[in-house]
């Protein structure tokens, strides 16, 4: 059984054989009343499990953090002030409804989906239809949208770090705003704030950014160079702190989550930004990252990643030979299996993984 957990709604489901099996459940989060949002959680899962035909073997969902997740227990959140002084929810649901119980970061959940069922399997299967013996095990998976969050996966293994906090890439800092985090412009509200600003307007008259991009496409009225300018600067930034964390971990990255639905046009500035450059102190250009970043939205820039720069040699005193591809390269793109589907799919794989090895 599955939550997706929200400062609005509870949104409960089941997964079976990595599909959803029943229709989802929504019941409110009383996000300011913790008696009421428990109960609500509660009765969630006793209308799943009403709903289903056998027992279920686990509840597996994505809650928002800080929390001890590896323990169940939630710590104090902004979006559901009810949560203060440590909740153990885990254990709770755990003692009411007799099941293995396991919490993950939403970002986490999301970037395991991907890994184990999206962008990752897509990926090194075109390698292959391509020829290619490139074969990608390394994974970080964005979610941009109400907030910029990110998890990790190195060959199919979640890295959640000692403290349940790793992949908060929210937190880095902001290269146009260095004295915030990236956040202020990798997020929806970060959209929103510089079309405000470019307009002269106030934050109560700015449109959503669906209605910004759509000014930005030409398809709807308004200042359409803000519009562009919002898209721009949001890109930038984020390309900067992508390529900040992608230095230490060398893998593909996905993005998904609400803005990704405008990712082309801002899909070419952020890699633009990943392909730049650093200047040394003798005043010399030289690459921001080792690796050459593809587009893989853009056919053609994804056709020259699968193809890479394969090429025969001789292993040395022999006459054998072998495939050496150097060309070093790693691809941005955007998720294929939609983000709701991926923390789902995350979810269900984690508790399976969970389970097998607890027996």
């Amino acid at each position: 059984m599955t939550l997706d957990a929200g400062g609005t709604n509870l949104v409960f489901s089941a997964l079976q054989g990595n599909r959803q099996i029943v229709d989802e459940i929504v019941m409110p989060s009383e996000s300011d009343n913790l008696d009421k949002c428990l109960s609500n959680i509660v009765k969630g899962f006793e209308n799943v499990i009403n709903i289903l035909q056998v027992q279920p073997a686990a509840i597996s969902f994505a809650f928002p953090g800080p929390a001890d997740y590896p323990n169940g227990i939630i710590g104090d959140l902004p979006n559901l002030p009810a949560f203060r002084g440590g909740v153990a929810l885990g254990p709770m649901l755990q003692e009411k409804f007799g099941l293995p119980v396991f919490i993950n970061n939403d970002g986490d959940l999301y970037a395991f989906g991907e890994a184990i069922a999206g962008y990752l399997p897509y990926i090194n299967e075109q390698l292959e239809k391509a020829g290619s013996p490139k074969r990608y095990k390394n994974l970080l998976g964005l979610t941009l949208g109400t907030g910029f969050g990110a998890g990790i996966v190195n060959d199919n293994k979640l890295f959640t770090g000692d403290n349940s906090i790793a992949g908060e890439i929210w937190l880095m800092r902001d290269k146009l705003r260095p004295e915030s985090n990236i956040e202020e412009h990798a997020s929806i509200r970060g959209i929103r704030r510089i079309y405000a600003r470019e307009c002269g307007i106030c934050d109560k008259d700015t449109p959503l950014p669906k209605e910004i991009y759509e000014i930005a496409k030409g398809v709807k009225h308004g200042n359409r160079e803000a519009a562009i300018k919002a898209f721009d600067e949001m890109a930038e930034a984020v390309g900067d702190a992508i390529s900040n964390a992608v230095t230490l971990i060398d893998g593909i990255v996905v993005i998904g989550g609400g803005l990704a639905g405008a990712a082309d046009i801002f899909m070419d500035k952020i890699v633009s930004e990943m392909n730049g450059s650093f200047i040394s102190s003798e005043g010399k250009l030289f690459k921001r990252l080792v690796a050459d970043v593809y587009n893989l939205e853009d056919p053609r820039k994804a056709n020259e990643f699968l193809k890479g720069n394969p090429k025969e040699i001789t292993v040395y005193g022999t006459n054998k030979k072998v495939i050496y591809d150097s060309g070093v390269r790693i691809g941005i793109g955007i998720s294929k299996i939609g983000t709701s589907n991926a923390i789902a799919i995350g979810a269900y794989t984690y508790a399976l993984n969970s389970l097998d090895k607890n027996q």
